[in-house]
């Protein structure tokens, strides 16, 4: 499987709910659509916010790990 491309990283580490879905919201509307975003977050909470707002909105939650303390998320922009 071929590595996606990130087009835009946002670091949201230190952030507390709900600042990492409300900055991931305002990133993802500067983005084209089929844009990927990265996105590096802390707060545990994030494991199910993001998910959650990445399917509200529309947008595909691509994949999502930890490396070490961090949470690493992949969105896809969805098409308008």
């Amino acid at each position: 499987m071929a590595a996606t491309q990130i087009d835009h990283e946002l670091d949201v580490r230190g952030l507390l709910c709900p600042m990492p879905v409300v900055k991931t919201a305002k990133a993802m509307k500067e983005l084209a659509p089929g844009a990927v975003l990265k996105l590096l977050a802390t707060d545990r909470g994030s494991i199910t916010d993001i998910p959650a707002w990445a399917e509200t909105t529309g947008n595909e939650l691509l994949e999502w790990h930890e490396e070490g303390d961090t949470l690493v998320f992949v969105i896809r922009k969805a098409a308008d």
